[in-house]
């Protein structure tokens, strides 16, 4: 068996350890011996009256900082320069030590603890090194080697304390189920760096977040492959590292470019990859102006620091720049870029852009081998460099607005760009109103009418042009003319048509704003104007929901990087059923450009069918909704009564279902009847109407909840409830709303034993901002929420910033659900966030103070980054927002100060989001179709019914409606309003590595 060398590791103390197992003995002398201890004694006693049998002394000598190989002498070391005390371990064999079982009961009992401290639960002992990542280079490496001997005692296992951040402290078990700590610190009780610590042959840069305040002469720029470091006071730079030191300790420097057009959320996308590559040890860099920099190569290829990318979040377009390259089409331009990449030492290369730039980069990593054969032969590179970067690793994330890319869901900048769109569009909406005009607003799309079909939704657009759906070239327009002038018969003043950029007719002849106008001028004589929004949809912060994927999305593609092999196809980060996923990039973009062609070819239906589920989905409830009528179409006797009523608190969205279940039910011929003011304005006024298709159209875009809700429940009187379903004969019912509706819908269930009028079809239809409703992993208006929350923080952080010496302890809601709380601090880059399902404990708020005292030293005045901590209003009934507030600035000593925010019902907010407006228009549809297809329920008998009382929630992108008896009785805590699986949780993890909160166990 043999080991790579390892740096010195010193100890101060001296220690013995026991076993009865010769097998574990022997795996002990070899495992000390691989970390670079020598045997200086060893005796084999005779049978006797002696417990020992054997015995190995072993002892290593501190130096300063030399390496030394595993079987060098103490002797040897000692004449090289090393003059510390040495360490010494005594490992013995006797009669009553440690079994093999003990061990490895003890190992079992470790390994189930993975979040707890080790060194309270087994005996330990600590170690210093000057270079801690290389002896968790050799302690992966002695994993492997060991377990192929005995894989039941003597797999080990590495723990990294206090944080993943630029770890100082390493555990990991013995052979023996001793916890083994390595530290560079020669106080391992300690994060702070002594002045004149000698062992540690590195030191942290100022912009790692997770180190303790130090002086400016001990800050030096981070790099652990140097034996040096130049104290950044100075001006200096550590000394860069070679490809030998690449090659012994695997690590990567990653860079990231953005490329093609921008989009919301790519700055989103490099700060998530830049701290995520420092926390996974590794070095990041990006390279400035997408790949036209990555031809120019020197100053374009920048390493990046912890700090670089602070307040990137909150910011528009891309920071790093981007550009289109034509000389990266040509293999001449490619040579260029291989060479500078090797210059660099870059090894993996992280691309966020379009198909096109995902295109190039995969062609880029084909060619690679024969670019460095090319580079060889022609001097510009050394044979040995070629050696070194034989691989080249590629990851892609999509950034584009239009949504384009096959295989995955939504792309980064989407939701931001629609979100500029239906602002715009909510803008003319009043002006189209008041005039009585008709409105054509061109949008982006070249190949996808995704931003055309998802605004036309959201803002209640009267007809659309997308390429996917070209009409007849023959009857261009007619269509739209027969749908506008029977709205515009029926009481509506405006006309809104959305077209997309690239909407051609069935002759693939452009179908341009500027036609649909003239058609609707001179056949409706329709007062119309055109809008071309333009670039403006590019502009501005990405909203909530684009930041959340770019960030997920950034982690991803650094850990895909580091997984890669070279025998793996190059991996796509996708969104798929709302997880966050790898998909092969050529297939994707193979895919994806197979729509443009089967466009090109005339193959509509096949383009169509290219595109995911919910895009047809939602095109056809579009069509469905836009074909409302007045008229029946259907025979009376299938003509339906569908009721609709909203619980709880107001939520965004909420109108926009009523609105799309309306219209769908005149398109349907069934009849909507809307209960005003919840079941207390039900049983106390009778507050029973029909809706009318005109009333409804304008409330896709208002917020708040415009036929009244209420916290009642069915309970306050269910005869006079009943009494009115009877009296109305309603055949269905869709409950709008949080827990209470839930709660409803539950006891409507139940009732119906005793109320042979709830023997209806009943669907709950999600919409608070707790997102805590079982059954769904979204609620309408969740989304409005975030966005508003984002929009706060945002102003709040600048003006913290502005300040250059506060924290705000922002207060949200959310009940006992801290599901707004977490996502809200990882899309704003709050420094701590704590929620219900947490709770607040004094060691994690002690941990907190530490952790900002650090940060504001670090920054001394000159960053201006706000900082923010966010409180769910139910994570502790003592640690209020305004205690927190006065404990920090107690604690600051009058070195920072703390402000509270509490943007009580600003979180509902105004106007709803496009998300909520999109899935509150797909779900109240689904909900009429279920309804339609459940009428039989009153003939089946009363235990076979409960199939038909159901949440209709979202499970990953797919509407799926959950029985309410089954979601009552196994899927919710009753206690704390809330569903047993809480599936937000971990992303409290991701937020706490990407603002380097430390951890406290």
């Amino acid at each position: 068996m043999s080991f790579a060398p390892t740096p010195l590791i010193s100890g101060l103390s001296s220690v013995s350890s026991k076993t009865s197992d010769k097998n574990l003995f022997e795996l002990a002398v070899k495992f000390y011996a691989a970390l670079g201890f020598s045997t200086t004694a060893s005796q084999t006693k005779k049978e006797d009256a002696s417990d020992v049998i054997q015995q190995v002394r072993l002892v290593s000598f501190t130096g300063t900082g030399d390496t030394a190989s595993a079987g060098s002498s103490a002797s040897k070391r000692s004449n090289s320069g090393f003059s510390l005390p040495e360490s010494v371990l005594n490992i013995l064999l006797t009669k009553t030590g440690l079994t093999a079982k003990q061990v490895q009961e003890t190992k079992e009992f470790l390994h189930s603890q993975d979040e707890a401290d080790w060194r309270g639960l087994a005996p330990s002992m600590v170690f210093v090194t000057p270079d801690i990542c290389a002896v968790k280079t050799i302690l992966e490496e002695l994993r492997g080697s060991f377990a192929e001997e005995d894989s039941k005692v003597t797999k080990n296992y590495i723990q990294l304390y206090p944080s993943d951040l630029n770890p100082i402290e390493l555990y990991c078990l013995d052979p023996l189920g001793n916890v083994i700590g390595f530290t560079t610190k020669t106080n391992p009780m300690s994060l702070a760096i002594p002045k004149n610590d000698k062992t540690s042959t590195w030191t942290p840069s100022r912009s790692d977040s997770n180190w303790d305040s130090v002086t400016e002469s001990t800050c030096s720029e981070f790099n652990p492959y140097s034996n040096s470091a130049i104290p950044s006071s100075q001006g200096g730079k550590a000394s860069p590292i070679t490809p030998t030191d690449i090659s012994m300790l695997e690590r990567k420097r990653i860079a990231v470019l953005t490329s093609g057009g921008d989009s919301q959320g790519m700055n989103a996308v490099v700060r998530a990859v830049i701290r995520t590559t420092i926390s996974r040890g590794c070095e990041p860099y990006v390279i400035y102006e997408g790949y036209e920099g990555l031809l120019k190569g020197g100053d374009y290829i920048k390493r990046m620091y912890w700090d670089d990318v602070r307040g990137w979040l909150a910011l528009g377009g891309t920071l790093i720049g981007t550009a289109r390259c034509a000389e990266f089409k040509e293999r001449a331009g490619r040579l260029r870029a291989a060479k500078n990449l090797v210059q660099a030492g870059i090894d993996a290369i992280i691309v966020c852009g379009g198909d096109g730039s995902l295109t190039g980069a995969d062609v880029f990593r084909a060619e690679w081998p024969e670019l460095l054969k090319e580079l060889v032969n022609s001097k510009q590179i050394q044979p040995k460099d070629a050696e070194n970067y034989k691989n080249l690793n590629i990851c892609g994330v999509v950034g584009s607005i239009d949504n384009d890319m096959s295989s995955t869901d939504a792309t980064i900048g989407a939701y931001s760009s629609l979100d500029r769109i239906c602002e715009a569009v909510d803008y003319i909406d009043a002006t189209a109103q008041s005039h009585s005009r008709a409105f054509v607003i061109e949008v982006m799309g070249r190949n996808c009418g995704w931003l055309a079909l998802m605004a036309a939704i959201a803002t209640g657009a009267d007809y659309l042009f997308i390429p996917e759906k070209a009409p007849n070239a023959k009857e261009f327009g007619d269509k739209m003319c027969k749908i506008v002038a029977r709205h515009r018969e029926n009481g509506k003043r405006k006309t809104i048509v959305i077209v997309s950029e690239g909407a051609i007719d069935s002759d693939l002849k452009p179908v341009t704003a500027n036609m649909v106008k003239d058609i609707l001028v001179e056949r409706l004589g329709l007062d119309t104007r055109v809008t071309t929004l333009g670039h403006v949809q590019r502009g501005g912060p990405a909203v909530a929901f684009d930041r959340l994927l770019a960030t997920l999305q950034g982690v991803e593609a650094v850990d895909a990087i580091l997984s890669l092999t070279p025998e793996t196809a190059s991996p796509l980060i996708a969104l798929n059923e709302n997880k966050i996923c790898r998909k092969p990039l050529v297939d994707s973009v193979k895919m994806t450009k197979s729509v443009a062609e089967a466009i090109n070819n005339k193959e509509f239906a096949k383009a169509m069918s290219l595109r995911d589920p919910e895009f047809i989905e939602n095109l056809e409830s579009f069509y469905a909704i836009t074909s409302a009528d007045k008229s029946s179409r259907f025979p009376s006797d299938k003509s339906l009564k569908i009721a609709m009523i909203c619980i709880g608190a107001p939520a965004g969205g909420m109108n926009a279902a009523i609105r799309a279940a309306t219209s769908y039910c005149f398109a349907r011929g069934h009849i909507p009847y809307a209960i005003n003011n919840g079941w207390t304005g039900l049983a106390r006024h009778e507050s029973v109407r029909k809706l009318s298709w005109v009333e409804t159209e304008e409330w896709t875009i208002k917020g708040g909840c415009e036929i009244g809700t209420n916290r009642n429940l069915p309970d306050t009187d269910y005869g006079m409830i009943a009494y009115y379903f009877q009296k109305y004969k309603f055949d269905g019912l869709i409950i709008i709303g949080g827990f209470e509706a839930f709660i409803s819908l539950n006891q409507l269930e139940q009732a119906r034993r005793n109320y042979p009028a709830f023997c209806i079809p009943m669907v709950c239809l999600p919409a608070t901002i707790s997102n805590n409703v079982p059954g769904t992993e979204y609620s309408l208006g969740s989304d409005t929420c975030l966005n508003s929350l984002v929009d706060y923080c945002d102003v709040i952080k600048q003006s913290a910033a502005s300040t250059r010496s506060r924290v705000f302890v922002v207060e949200v809601q959310g009940g006992n659900s801290g599901y707004v709380a977490t996502y809200a601090g990882l899309v704003t880059g709050s420094q701590a966030v704590y929620t219900p399902e947490s709770g607040i404990s004094l060691p994690a708020l002690e941990s907190d103070i530490e952790f900002l005292k650090r940060l504001f030293h670090n920054d001394e005045g000159l960053n201006h980054a706000g900082k923010l901590i966010l409180r769910n209003e139910k994570s502790s009934s003592t640690l209020t927002t305004e205690v927190i507030a006065d404990i920090i600035r107690e604690e600051a000593k009058g070195k920072f100060d703390t402000r509270t925010a509490i943007p009580g019902h600003v979180q509902q907010g105004g106007t709803p989001s496009p998300i909520d407006r999109v899935r509150a228009t797909r779900a109240a549809v689904r909900s009429i179709q279920f309804i339609e297809k459940n009428q039989h329920i009153r003939e089946l008998p009363f235990h076979k019914q409960a199939g038909a009382f159901v949440v209709n929630g979202v499970k990953g992108a797919k509407l799926s409606f959950s029985p309410i008896r089954h979601l009552h009785d196994f899927e919710t805590e009753f206690v704390e309003r809330r569903p047993k699986n809480v599936h937000w949780a971990k992303l409290g993890l991701i937020s706490d590595m990407l603002v380097g909160r430390p951890k406290v166990y």
